[in-house]
Order: structure tokens, then sequence, then C-alpha cells
């Protein structure tokens, strides 16, 4: 797979004119009126810039990691370093909006670096892209006009510290909009606890727990088609539990069934729930219940 180190690198493989920073370029529709055309298409690809995107597709197959675009118009797409970028020729590009990219080393020793590592938006799957109100689009287009003509001056000294603080002023409405669909979700992230479940009870029903293990939420996530930080934070911002508690809570149901069993062991309850130490499983028990296995067992023992 190739990877691009560099900005200008990268940009020179998509056919983009090179950037007036060699850590930063800003491609904006509001001055020109269209935006660069990139290759028409590509094979899996890498590069070490963070990108921030409003673009609309009309048609085709553009894939960020494992998962196709939301081809819903008005997205606003963030992609971190070093994800992988596939599209091919049938890609219809709308040739409106902005494209700004940033080279990871450019924010390196800043205050925005550190907050980047707090806006989950970046690990997303891009079919999870944040979609704007038309109001919103006019708030992040004022702000993206800011920082392109601070990109366009000639730079000085102060030239920088602008235009980070900009892209941190950018993100914090990106934030607050994420926060926003999420709270309009209320439906969806119902729906997704419930395919959360189900996916264990098919895992568990199978089977395959003692021999296979817990299942991982990464693999809990790829079936249901959504990115595992996506999972973790709907469910997170509709149940106040991330996705591991849910597993976790999952895995103490079933075991205090299995627990009213006389003729199981407490090691061999916990192999049957794919535990690989019994201790473990007998640390997270008491965390969840407040009592052992062993004392719940004889607290709740049939007569």
């Amino acid at each position: 797979m190739q990877h691009f180190k560099t900005l200008s690198s990268y940009l020179d493989y998509l056919g983009l004119p090179r950037p007036e920073h060699p850590m930063l370029s800003v491609f904006n529709s509001k001055g020109s009126g269209y935006l660069p055309c990139p290759r028409e298409s590509s094979p899996p690809i890498t590069n070490d810039c963070y990108s921030i995107s409003f673009k609309k597709y009309v048609e085709g197959d553009l894939n960020y990691g494992r998962t196709k675009y939301d081809f819903t118009n008005g997205a606003l797409i963030c992609i971190a370093p070093r994800q992988v970028l596939q599209w091919d020729d049938s890609v219809v590009f709308e040739q409106k909006g902005f494209s700004i990219n940033v080279h990871e080393d450019f924010l390196k020793g800043t205050e925005l670096a550190q907050q980047l590592k707090k806006y989950g938006f970046f690990s997303y799957s891009v079919n999870e892209a944040l979609h704007l109100s038309p109001k919103e689009e006019k708030q992040i287009e004022s702000i993206v006009e800011n920082i392109d003509i601070e990109y366009q001056n000639n730079q000085d000294e102060f030239s920088k510290d602008i235009i980070i603080s900009q892209l941190s002023t950018l993100l914090k409405y990106a934030n607050r909009f994420y926060e926003r669909q999420f709270l309009n979700r209320k439906e969806l992230s119902n729906n997704l606890l419930e395919q959360f479940n189900k996916q264990l009870d098919v895992y568990f029903n199978s089977g395959q727990l003692p021999e296979k293990g817990i299942p991982s939420i990464e693999n809990i996530a790829d079936k249901l088609s959504v990115s595992q930080r996506y999972l973790s934070d709907t469910l997170k911002k509709e149940t106040g539990k991330t996705s591991t508690e849910h597993l976790q809570l999952y895995l103490i149901d079933e075991a205090k069934n299995i627990l009213l069993n006389p003729n199981k062991t407490i090691s061999e309850v916990a192999y049957d729930l794919g535990f690989e130490y019994p201790p473990y499983f007998s640390r997270l028990f008491k965390k969840k219940e407040g009592i052992s296995p062993t004392e719940y067992r004889e607290k709740y023992k049939l007569n």
C-alpha cells in the first residue's frame, strides 16, 4: 500500500495544486467557484495528514477504512493520519465546498494536537460523517473563509498561531454539531443497542465462547457496519454506558444463570463464558455485583 509522508507528495499524487505551505493546504470553492478535481480513482493509500472536508458526492464508491461513504449531500468529513482511503472511477464529485489538509507535524507542540485526541469523529467510519444543516454550513464556511484568507496571505510569525486558532474553532463547532447529531438520533441509538445485544445473543448461542473466547467490540462493530468508536460513543450518549460496559453486563447476566447450576465449578462457569482466566471473571463479577460468584450462588441457590 502506498503511503505519503509529505503533504506535497500526497497532493501531487491526487493531481492537485502544490500547497502554499509545505504542511497545510486549503481548497475553497467560495473564492474560485469550484474545487480542483482529484484523480479519478485510487487503490488503497494512506498519508500523514488530517483532512477536514465539506464535499458533495453524487454517486460512486468512496471507501474509508472498510466502509463506504454515505452519499448524503452536505457531509463534513474528518479523516485522521494513516487511515486507508480508496475510490474508483465511478465517483462523481460536485465541485462545491472546501478541503483542508494539515500535516500532523504542523500541529506538534500545540494545544490543538491534544484537543484532536478528544474528537472521536476523526476515528469514525466515514459513513458516519456529520450532516450539516444550512445554518451550520454557513457557520463552518465563515471559519474556513478566515483560514483561507490567512493561508493566502504572506506568511509571517503570526500566521501559524492564527490558522491553528481558526482550526481549533472549526473543530469545536464540528464537535458541537456532532453532539447535536447524537441527540437527534435517539431512535437510531436504541436500535443500535438492540442490534448490539442481538449480535451477542447470536454469538453466545452459537457455542463458540469456550473455544473462541469473548467477542471483541471491534468484531461486534464490524457486524453492525459501524466503527468501534462510534458504537461506544452512541451507546454512551444514549444509555450512559460504553459498548464494553454493555458487553460486561451481558456476561454477568449470563453468569447468573449458569451459577445457579450447582454441578459447575466457578472456573467452569468462567470458561463457559469465554474467560481465559477464572480469577478475572470473579473480579469482574464482584466489581459489578458487589459479591463474589460463590457468594451469589449461596445467596440465590435453589432450595
